[in-house]
């Protein structure tokens, strides 16, 4: 069993046990569900580029950075330019909780992406719920029929959605109202990461699509490849969560891009 064969098992538990204390109904009564969401499409063309992540943890580096507050990162990603910033909320592997969007929706006035590993209608209601304004579609977890569908909930709630991929048999799951598609510089299989794969699948993407590099982006040197073979925008994290400043190192990073 691979580390996202058990990531999903454990999510199945959680979402029934989520169901059980939570309906749908009590969802949509919630602050921020009829608040309308911002584009993250938009944002990226607008500012930066990057989608700068708070991430506590991961399967496979572990802690990363366990010592500072999701508000006053996020506060100095939008300061210094930041497109949007993604928010961890898998518990159990990274470390992450819906508190973490929630301490941060009413500070600040970029997109919010939820990350997680998006497997039933129920969470994209949670998402919305918390003031999220985009999802993540992890294609290795999902048929192209699901892709659809859950793009469709999406966009009836407002969310936009970001499809990840990162096999050229995953182009399939690919439809004509994703938002954005990012392409995984790491296998999340393996964890192996290979930026020249990453650009070999941007290149069979639809024309005018908007690609985003996510993880394995560890120096200037790999954003600017990946910037010059065309990527819009980048999803980084550890970059700068590892530091003991992620405010700091980010405000750095923006300063020479």
């Amino acid at each position: 069993m691979t580390i996202l064969d058990k990531i999903i098992e454990r999510k199945k538990e959680e979402i029934t046990i989520s169901k059980s204390k939570i309906s749908i109904d009590e969802l949509k009564n919630s602050e921020f569900f009829g608040r309308k969401s911002h584009s993250l499409k938009e944002s990226i063309k607008n500012r930066n580029g990057i989608i700068a992540e708070f991430k506590r943890q991961s399967p496979s580096k572990g802690i990363i950075n366990n010592n500072v507050a999701p508000l006053d990162v996020a506060s100095a990603y939008e300061q210094f330019g930041a497109s949007g910033i993604s928010i961890l909320t898998d518990k159990d592997f990274f470390g992450g909780s819906f508190d973490d969007i929630l301490n941060v929706r009413n500070q600040i006035n970029i997109p919010v992406l939820r990350k997680d590993f998006m497997i039933d209608e129920y969470q994209f209601y949670e998402a919305k719920s918390m003031g999220a304004d985009v999802i993540l579609l992890i294609a290795s977890c999902l048929s192209p029929n699901q892709v659809q569908e859950f793009t469709e909930l999406a966009h009836e709630l407002d969310l936009e959605v970001l499809l990840e991929i990162h096999t050229e048999e995953e182009l399939k799951h690919f439809n004509s109202k994703i938002d954005l598609v990012g392409i995984n510089n790491r296998n999340l299989k393996d964890f192996k990461v290979d930026l020249q794969h990453s650009v070999q699948l941007k290149d069979q993407l639809p024309k005018d699509t908007l690609s985003i590099a996510e993880s394995g982006i560890y120096t200037l040197e790999d954003f600017k490849y990946l910037k010059e073979k065309g990527f819009d925008g980048f999803l980084m994290g550890e970059y700068f969560m590892r530091n003991t400043d992620p405010a700091k190192a980010f405000e750095e990073f923006s300063l020479t891009i």
